[in-house]
């Protein structure tokens, strides 16, 4: 007998149920850390530009070049068709708009042409909320804002090239650097034989008939962005290793010669090319004293430091957004995953460790821009600025790698997935530790600045005497810190810089963030209640307040 029960119609099996809308459009800036640093260290004029910047960087379009120049990556053309040198790179459009973007908003060297205080700390707000597009792109024009006050060395080469490295105009294309509207900047420091121990370079500097001018020979092993058109390099002068500036095409029209062998296939960063240069009968301008190259880029590379701890901060701050978004529309075991006790105990673990990365950025970023003025306490903010930027630069980039693998567990195995975007997030966070200087390299900088620049130490605990008496937890470990100061040596370097790091963080925190934030950071960074991985906050722990306040609407 035929069945008189009515069979609802099952479900289409292509029917989308329980997956999160894309996150875009959004707004970068909806950051209270970043607005609240901002303000405080004295950009706060600056703030509609970093909303507006931030709008734009959380839209549709931004998050599509970004995607569309990682997946087109650049390509080499060593030839023309008949056979003629270039040495060019060619590069997706979607590669050109982030980068006009970026120099038009002022993240290149724009800053040091600008008088009004906060101008270096309401750059790195833009960094920090354009960064939440594509972190390859800030390459150059991190170097072309660090070039600025290295090439300052050398005033007569400044005053040609400095307004050009200020401008706001993007101007790709290999042409006379005089006849551009706008430069990019790079550097070559790094050779096969000694990577970060640049006093085994061989690239060596031959003085030509003209003063100042160089021609060298010798190759490169990691030039990052060699589309830029000029580059300061390091190379052996009969004086010892010395800094010069190398254009791409010479003052005639004619190309330098800039061999580009082979761009590196690289674990990430893959929108930017990183090449490995040749220099033979070079043109170069020495930039500063023969012998003394090493000091002269060092204040590129201070500068870069900078950067690198501002793009991994964006890169949590990314990948925090982009894992609360999904957890807040995607449901498991009866009830939305932001509801999950656990789920809620890592993303507000996560939380914590994005605001005092965040907050550290802008510090520094503060300290940077005081260093540079003449008035106010421009010696203690320039000693504090060296060492709290090797600090910062060592464990910042540092808890990179971990916070978005952990970020992209939140999405379970759509995070594992090209098309989230995540993987791409992922493998970009550990380059940012092994940029001008790795880790090694960045903590044994910290007990060089200690032992032999006066006033660094000073600096460091006039700052977290800022936030005395306001923890005992943070007390305890500044006087941890003060007796590991007496007894440190390389093989415990990293021990200690960490201490720095977070007792600097801590103290922020506690003179700046709700008392849910820095109550938490204590109690888990400096007190021990804390485990071996994200989401291990204490019972006691205030989460909501936490989350309230870092997870965007």
């Amino acid at each position: 007998m035929a069945s008189t029960l009515a069979h609802a119609p099952s479900p289409s099996p292509h029917a989308v149920t329980n997956q999160a809308p894309p996150l875009a459009p959004y707004d970068a800036s909806d950051d209270a850390a970043l607005l609240e640093g901002l303000r405080r260290e004295g950009a706060e004029w600056a703030e509609p530009d970093v909303r507006r910047l931030g709008a734009l960087a959380g839209g549709e379009q931004a998050q599509e070049w970004a995607e569309q120049a990682n997946r087109y990556e650049p390509e080499l053309r060593t030839h023309d068709r008949y056979g003629n040198r270039i040495d060019e790179v060619d590069f997706h459009p979607s590669w050109h708009h982030l980068m006009r973007t970026a120099v038009a908003e002022g993240l290149a060297g724009a800053p040091w042409a600008d008088d009004r205080p906060g101008a270096h700390v309401a750059r790195t707000a833009g960094g920090l909320v354009w960064g939440h597009t594509d972190a390859g792109h800030g390459c150059p024009t991190s170097m072309t804002y660090a070039a600025v006050p290295a090439l300052r060395a050398q005033p007569e080469l400044a005053a040609v090239y400095e307004p050009l490295l200020t401008s706001r105009v993007y101007e790709p294309g290999l042409r006379t650097p005089a006849g551009k509207r706008g430069l990019l900047a790079g550097m070559g420091m790094t050779e096969k034989q000694g990577g970060s121990d640049v006093r085994t370079n061989t690239t060596t500097a031959t003085p030509a008939a003209e003063p100042g001018v160089y021609t060298l020979r010798g190759h490169k092993w990691f030039t990052s962005a060699p589309m830029c058109d000029v580059f300061l390099v390091l190379a052996q002068a009969p004086g010892g290793l010395s800094c010069f500036l190398v254009p791409r095409v010479l003052p005639d029209g004619s190309r330098n010669t800039f061999r580009i062998q082979r761009l590196k296939d690289k674990l990430g960063n893959r929108s930017n090319a990183s090449s490995e240069p040749e220099f033979d009968n070079t043109v170069a301008w020495l930039v500063g004293p023969e012998g003394r190259g090493v000091r002269t880029i060092v204040e590129m590379v201070n500068c870069t430091r900078l950067d690198c701890v501002m793009m991994s901060a964006a890169l949590m701050r990314k990948t925090l957004v982009e894992a609360g978004h999904h957890v807040r529309h995607r449901a498991a075991f009866g009830a939305p995953l932001i509801d999950q006790p656990l789920m809620r105990n890592v993303l507000a673990d996560l939380a914590l460790e994005s605001e005092a990365a965040t907050t550290l950025t802008l510090r520094l970023a503060g300290a940077a821009d005081r260093a540079v003025r003449a008035d106010g306490d421009r010696e203690t903010e320039a000693a504090f600025r060296r060492i709290a930027t090797a600090v910062g630069k060592f464990w910042v980039t540092k808890r990179g790698p971990a916070f978005t693998a952990e970020a992209l567990e939140c999405l379970g195995g759509n995070g594992y997935v090209e098309e989230s975007g995540m993987p791409r997030h992922y493998r970009e966070a550990p380059l940012l530790s092994i940029w001008e200087g790795s880790g090694n390299v960045n903590a044994l900088d910290v007990l060089r600045a200690l032992g032999r620049e006066p006033g660094t130490a000073e600096a460091l605990f006039a700052e977290l005497a800022l936030a005395r008496g306001a923890d005992t937890r943070l007390d305890a470990a500044v006087s941890r810190l003060k007796a590991g100061l007496g007894e440190a040596s390389p093989v415990g370097a990293r021990r200690l810089v960490e201490l720095m790091a977070l007792t600097l963080q801590a103290s922020l925190l506690v003179r700046h963030a709700p008392p849910a934030v820095a109550d938490a950071f204590c109690a888990t960074r400096l007190g021990g209640d804390w485990g071996h991985s994200f989401g291990t906050l204490p019972a006691g722990a205030d989460l909501d307040a936490v989350l309230e306040r870092s997870l965007p609407d």
